[in-house]
């Protein structure tokens, strides 16, 4: 729904999708998609010019943070709790696994995009890590 006071916005589909940007804010779902299997996780991301705040609306996900500078020393695993706030710093390794009944509200600068994030590809351990963690937090991510 859309008129000059208010929109009304949702969306069902699969993945991430901006649903409102103002100014210099964008809000947006992210929600299930294969991608996000940890067997397909490649690589972690960190935004240089924003903090990033997720917050799991319904579902399961775990948040995974990345310990180090220019390497990834050590992943953090958070298991995230409805309606709780994680604002992930700038500048911080991130990638997160959600079952496929979750959706995540993101907020996050408008522009925030492939220009100003960098992107680090995890080694064969690291992904072993992630697969082995989400497994014991998610259930049907397997299926």
């Amino acid at each position: 729904m859309k008129n000059e006071m208010i929109d009304i916005v949702d969306y069902d589909g699969e993945g991430y999708k901006p649903l409102v940007d103002f100014g210099s804010w964008r809000v947006a779902f992210l929600r299930y998609i294969d991608e996000l299997i940890p067997e397909n996780i490649q690589e972690f991301e960190r935004h240089v010019e924003t903090d990033e705040v997720f917050v799991l609306l319904e579902g399961q996900a775990v948040l995974f943070l990345g310990e180090g500078g220019e390497e990834i020393q050590e992943i953090i695993s958070i298991e995230m709790k409805p309606r709780k706030l994680y604002n992930v710093r700038k500048n911080a390794w991130h990638g997160c696994v959600l079952s496929r009944d979750a959706t995540i509200l993101l907020v996050e600068n408008r522009d925030t995009g492939k220009e100003n994030t960098n992107y680090i590809q995890l080694d064969p351990s690291q992904r072993e890590q992630l697969i082995e963690t989400s497994g014991k937090f998610i259930e049907d991510w397997r299926k």
